[in-house]
């Protein structure tokens, strides 16, 4: 039997390396792909011009030449092909996406976008070019076998604190029987030591928590720089419309934040609202914060799509425990999520994803939330 070809997205991390490792020993032909976004070169344009920090002595970030010196690594030592390819055209749409979200009042998942568009987009295009019959990625999730189906159910990873199903909702349904994730079946410490066992110098690398072209975390910064100067600062009033204070650009917020308001009321305070139009940011108390609906449209279902109303449990952020729910789909491309309990910090921007228990059936972006 002819040997199955492969290409594994490597990052530079452990978890894409051990992904490398693991594939190979199920006897995969694997190659491996850096994607480029071409974001080092403009940290280290920026950092030239003092915009951006140096951290411990080098740039911050993943997606570096650092990073793709060490994916090399991991491939020589596999005895494994490796290309690094330029990606920056794909990652600039997500600079787009990420900068627009935010100058419409919004919070982006650029995570999630980048997911659909260039992952598990571009990986797959190139995947075809080589005469590879599916791709890989080292996320901490699963692909299971459902009697009866003919693709498999995506589920959550076994380690609950690492599962990134919740940034995976998005993908092409049609695709699921090409991808694999081998670290899904793991926990983090697991394949820490399965790292050491095999002699990976990255075992003990630091898992990048940025995003790879905002190193520094300077949201508005990174707007400005991409952007342009825009005229975002504006009032912050209560929900009664009193003004309450001044901020330098809504970019600075998102909902449910409750630090960097820059006002003392002697009681916690959040961000419930932000209209961009009128450039006001509004703030409330906890309770304000309260929904109990939400609408969210750019629909995408891993399973069937759903005919009449169903209960699921949903989740409206990547760290926010599953919260049971209905949901009514009212459109071609728009649903309704009521949650029994309120839920607290929905931002308009974000995705929503339906699970039932731990397979996820799909999900949508949040328009608009209700008390």
């Amino acid at each position: 039997m002819a040997t199955k070809r492969i290409v594994l997205a490597m990052s530079g991390g452990v978890d894409s390396s051990v992904a490398a490792h693991l594939l190979r020993n199920e006897g995969y032909e694997v190659i491996g792909l850096f994607m480029r976004s071409g974001a080092h070169e403009e940290m280290a344009c920026a950092t030239t011009a003092g915009d951006l920090p140096i951290v411990g002595g080098h740039k911050q970030g993943c997606c570096s030449a650092s990073d793709a010196a060490d994916a090399r690594r991991v491939a020589d030592s596999l005895d494994i092909p490796f290309h690094a390819v330029n990606f920056r055209d794909a990652f600039g749409r997500i600079k787009d996406y990420f900068a627009d979200e935010y100058l419409a009042g919004r919070t982006p998942n650029p995570c999630v976008m980048c997911n659909n568009w260039l992952k598990f987009g571009k990986l797959w295009e190139y995947a075809q070019q080589v005469g590879a019959e599916g791709i890989a990625t080292g996320h901490y999730a699963r692909l299971v076998h459902v009697d009866g189906e003919s693709r498999p159910a995506l589920v959550q990873g076994v380690d609950a604190g690492k599962d990134q199903s919740y940034v995976l909702f998005g993908l092409d349904r049609d695709l699921l029987t090409r991808i694999r994730f081998p670290v899904g079946d793991y926990n983090k410490s697991e394949i820490r030591a399965i790292a050491r066992d095999v002699g990976c110098r990255l075992s003990e690398k630091p898992d990048s928590q940025e995003i790879c072209f905002v190193p520094d975390q300077d949201y508005a910064g990174f707007i400005r720089r991409y952007r342009g100067e825009f005229e975002t600062a504006g009032d912050i009033v209560d929900t009664a419309g009193k003004v309450v204070g001044h901020h330098e650009g809504y970019e600075h917020f998102t909902i449910g934040q409750r630090k960097g308001l820059g006002i003392a009321f002697g009681t916690p305070r959040y961000v419930v609202s932000i209209d961009a139009d009128s450039r006001r940011v509004v703030i409330g108390e906890r309770e304000e914060l309260a929904c109990r609906e939400l609408v969210a449209d750019r629909l995408n279902w891993l399973v069937d799509e759903p005919a009449r109303p169903f209960r699921c449990q949903a989740k409206i952020r990547y760290l926010h425990a599953p919260a049971e729910a209905e949901v009514e789909i009212t459109s071609a491309d728009h649903m309704r999520v009521h949650f029994d309990e309120p839920q607290y910090g929905v931002a308009p921007g974000q995705a929503v994803v339906c699970y039932d228990g731990d397979r996820v059936l799909g999900g949508g972006w949040i328009r608009s939330s209700r008390s």
